[in-house]
C-alpha cells in the first residue's frame, strides 16, 4: 500500500490547500444528465437538494446545498479552477492506488462537494462530528454518482471510491478515521537526506508531522509508523509538548517535538526515529 504513497518521488513543489477544505468525486453515472435528473437522484437519497444561485468559481451551475442530519453541502459540477487544483498529473498530487479514467474531467463526471462552514478551526469541538457527518455524506455521494475515485483537497489525495467508501464503514463500526484516505506521506529530498512530510493531518489534529527516513528504510516502513502516530493525534488531539516513546519493534524509540510554524506556515512536529544501543 505505500508504495502508491508516493514512493521514491521527491515533492519539489507543495501548493497551499485552500482554507476550506473539499472533494471532488469522479463519476460517469451524472455525465450529460439533466438538472432536473440530477436533482431527482438527490432527492431519491433523502439529500433534501435545493437550487442556490451565486457565483462560484469552483462549482458550475447549477449548484445545490444538500442536508443530511444537521450537516448541509454545497455541490455541482466541478469547474476549471476546482479541476486544475486537482491535477494528478502536478508532482504536487498524491495519488492512493489510483489513475483516474482520461474523461475525468469532462462531461461533467467530476462533482465538486464543500462542507458549509468549513473554514471552523481544526481544534474545534464541533469538527470531529462534522467531518463524520460530511464523509457519511460522501458515502451517499458515491453510491449515486457511481463513483470510481475520490479527491481530498486537505492532502491533495486521490483515492479509490470504493476504497474509501469501505473505509468510512470501517470508522463508523471502529471508531478509526481512513488516515490513509484523510493524509499524504510526502517523501522529500534535502541536503540533509530523505524526509516524509504528512499533509492534511492538521485539519483533525492542527499539526502535520515531519521525519528523517533512516537510510536502512523503506517508504512503506515510513508510512507504516507515520500513519500510527496520524491516527493516535487525530484520535487524541495534538503534540503538545516534546516525548519519547516506543516504538513499533523492540528496541524502537520516537522522539516526537512540535514546533511552531512561523506566521502563515503549518505546525509541524518533529519526528525521529532511532534503536537502542
Amino acid at each position: 500500500m505505500a508504495s502508491d504513497m508516493d514512493a521514491g518521488k521527491t515533492d519539489a513543489l507543495i501548493l497551499p490547500v485552500p482554507p476550506a477544505p473539499f472533494a471532488l468525486i469522479v463519476g460517469a453515472a451524472m455525465g450529460g444528465r439533466s438538472p432536473e435528473a440530477v436533482e431527482t437522484g438527490l432527492r431519491h437519497m433523502g439529500l433534501r437538494p435545493e437550487r442556490v444561485e451565486g457565483d462560484d468559481p469552483g462549482i458550475a451551475p447549477p449548484r445545490f446545498v444538500l442536508r443530511f442530519g444537521a450537516m448541509s453541502v454545497l455541490v455541482g459540477a466541478a469547474a476549471g479552477s476546482a479541476l486544475d487544483a486537482a491535477d494528478p498529473d502536478n508532482p504536487a498530487t498524491s495519488l492512493l492506488a489510483a489513475s483516474l479514467p482520461h474523461d475525468w474531467r469532462h462531461d461533467g463526471h467530476c462533482w465538486m462537494v464543500v462542507p458549509e462552514g468549513g473554514e471552523e478551526p481544526a481544534m474545534s469541538s464541533e469538527q470531529p462530528m462534522r467531518m463524520r457527518e460530511f464523509f457519511k455524506m460522501m458515502v451517499l455521494l458515491i453510491d449515486l454518482l457511481d463513483a470510481s475515485h475520490l479527491f481530498w483537497s486537505p492532502a491533495r489525495l486521490w483515492s479509490d471510491a470504493g476504497q474509501f467508501r469501505a473505509s468510512i464503514a470501517e470508522m463508523l463500526a471502529s471508531g478509526m478515521p481512513p488516515v490513509l484516505h484523510l493524509v499524504a506521506f510526502r517523501r522529500r529530498e534535502g541536503a540533509a537526506g530523505a524526509s516524509m512530510e504528512t499533509r492534511g493531518l492538521a485539519l483533525f489534529a492542527g499539526q502535520e508531522l515531519q521525519a528523517r527516513i533512516p537510510v536502512d528504510w523503506t517508504v512503506a516502513e515510513m508510512v507504516r509508523r507515520l500513519s500510527r502516530l496520524s491516527l493516535d493525534m487525530m484520535l487524541n488531539g495534538p503534540v503538545q509538548h516534546e516525548r519519547t516513546m516506543r516504538g513499533l519493534e523492540s528496541g524502537e524509540w520516537i522522539d516526537l517535538s512540535p514546533s511552531a510554524g512561523a506566521k502563515g506556515s503549518r505546525s509541524m512536529v518533529i519526528v525521529e526515529f532511532g534503536r537502542d544501543r
